[in-house]
């Protein structure tokens, strides 16, 4: 919970120096004076020998002379009681990189580590709350001045820092009136927050502290920006702070009109929401996940002598898949690499296997074993090509992988590199899409899955999967048996039907969101219709190969 600002304690500050950089110059003074509420809690104010002489002018605008800080203790005997002094409350100074400046290159010259504190700058806060009409500048007297405070600098340490407390408690009054009541929102307010994300900010309001998934609307009900987060109160007001700089979210924020929440069991939960209710709105403003209709597929053709093309969609056709690839242009390296490594035909037509056709150019230059020609039987070629291309779909690669590795070693061997490269980014295409599909399918093959998470305050995060979609989740609060809770949740989870391809009843992403949350040390599994289990000698044996191609 942030802290009201009538709550939080501050220390304000002022230093007297010798002028010039922390590097190459002296204190001579501190004052500081510990508030809150309004009321003084203490002070702490002493001369600072700075080692060297004060310089004239020094002495003329502040009145220190160097003889009057020749008794004084020097920097290194005063920094201890300063320190415990600004201890667990916020820094106040009327430019405050100046003074912090000085008291950090004072710990790091005597071995002492600076607190880092919250820090609030008068100055900067002016700035932001005055109008330029109301002062000519935001100099600590024109300030004092014009706020009546009690207490007006003169360049001495504690009455500069007195006029400064006058002048914050004049700003935090102010700062009501921006409907800014906190020491985060008061941070917050000083830096450099866009118009529109200041107008809007109310849009933040009334959010819960909960999991889920927000969504900002335009003026016709319209879906402009899906997120997901823990803390979606936390997340939306994040989009109204100096830290959100994305050119395209405060374009989004000017046609914002509310901020909708949808709560949800667990992080889980959220994510797969968010990838659904991106997937149906499509909003303008969410760059991930608007074209799941974009997802590209291999596929091995059902007929006398298969041949391979890249699909969109998956139809139960006798044929086989591999995928899904992300774009056109990935899956067609993948096609490359298994036409170099396997005899598979390139050509389109559909051939038959008892009445020859005209030959194609690889037919004639004796890279095709020219099934159009009948010079291969339906069965030597399935042998061949089909069937260890099938192979390599769902369980073991090697038919392809052996080939193009022995072709990378060929290529370096005679300084070909980046050839050799080149047959490894199509292969690694390849392998990435076979890992991915035999990762997915051994998830999306199990009717009903369940497993549940404990959570750092001993809750029970619990998901029950089918076929690899989200059918339902819940958390069983500290307490409370998880079982009692996944009784209460089975009845109510979503029916999935059985489906053709690897990933019947949901997209590829929020299968593989599951499996993320699956494959999580701590995530137990409860119960499954079926074993869940990769192939031995699947894909997943070349992650290695994989990680050292991206080397």
């Amino acid at each position: 919970m942030q802290l009201d600002l009538r709550h939080t304690t501050f220390v304000v500050l002022d230093l007297e120096t010798t002028g010039g950089a922390p590097d190459g110059g002296g204190i001579t003074e501190i004052g500081a004076v510990k508030v809150r509420g309004g009321e003084e809690l203490g002070s702490f104010g002493t001369l600072v020998n700075p080692g060297v002489p004060i310089p004239p002018f020094i002495t003329v605008l502040t009145g220190i002379t160097t003889a009057m800080t020749i008794e004084a203790p020097p920097i290194e005997a005063v920094l201890p009681s300063l320190l415990e002094f600004l201890s667990g409350a916020v820094f106040v100074a009327h430019n405050a990189p100046y003074d912090t400046g000085f008291l950090k290159a004072a710990c790091a010259a005597h071995g002492y580590r600076w607190p880092n504190p919250r820090v609030v700058d008068t100055v900067a806060l002016a700035r932001r709350v005055l109008l330029r009409d109301e002062v000519p500048n935001n100099k600590l007297g024109t300030l004092a001045a014009y706020f009546r405070v009690g207490d007006q600098p003169n360049h001495r340490a504690m009455d500069d820092a007195r006029a400064t407390v006058g002048v914050l408690h004049a700003l935090i009054a102010r700062l009501g009136g921006h409907k800014v009541h906190t020491l985060g929102d008061t941070i917050e307010f000083v830096k450099a927050v866009a118009p529109v994300q200041r107008a809007k900010k109310h849009l933040a309001e009334n959010l819960p502290h909960a999991p889920g998934v927000y969504l900002f609307r335009a003026a016709d009900d319209r879906p402009l920006y899906v997120g997901t987060s823990n803390d979606i109160a936390t997340r939306v007001r994040s989009y109204f702070t100096a830290a959100e700089r994305r050119a395209r979210i405060k374009e989004m924020l000017g046609a914002a009109v509310r901020v909708d929440a949808v709560e949800c069991a667990h992080a889980l939960e959220a994510q797969v929401r968010e990838l659904r209710l991106i997937a149906v709105h499509a909003p303008p403003y969410n760059r991930r996940s608007k074209h799941p209709e974009r997802v590209q597929w291999l596929k091995l053709t059902a007929e006398a002598f298969p041949r391979l093309s890249v699909v969109r969609q998956l139809t139960a056709d006798g044929a086989s898949y591999l995928g899904p690839f992300a774009g056109r242009a990935t899956a067609q390296a993948a096609v490359d690499a298994i036409h170099e490594a396997l005899p598979l035909r390139q050509c389109t037509p559909r051939l038959s296997a008892r009445k020859a056709s005209p030959a194609c150019a690889l037919a004639e230059l004796g890279k095709c074993p020219a099934p159009c020609q009948l010079a291969i039987s339906v069965e030597e070629y399935d042998a061949q090509a089909a069937a260890p291309l099938r192979a390599a779909f769902d369980g073991d690669p090697d038919a392809v992988v052996d080939p193009l590795l022995a072709r990378i070693r060929k290529l370096s061997d005679t300084q070909r590199y980046e050839d050799a490269a080149a047959v490894r980014d199509r292969l690694a295409a390849f392998l990435r899409a076979a890992v991915r599909m035999q990762r997915l399918s051994a998830l999306t093959s199990i009717e009903e899955l369940v497993a549940a998470r404990r959570t750092e305050r001993n809750a029970w995060e619990i998901a029950i999967v089918r076929r690899g979609r989200l059918a339902a989740a819940a958390t069983a609060e500290p307490g409370v048996h998880p079982r009692r809770t996944l009784d209460v949740l089975r009845p109510t989870a979503e029916t999935v039907l059985p489906a053709f391809g690897p990933t019947p009843a949901a997209t590829p992403e929020e299968t593989e969101r599951i499996l993320d949350w699956l494959e999580r040390p701590e995530t137990r599994l409860v119960e499954a219709t079926s074993g869940w289990a990769s192939p031995a000698r699947g894909a997943a044996r070349w992650k290695m190969l994989l990680q050292a191609g991206r080397g």
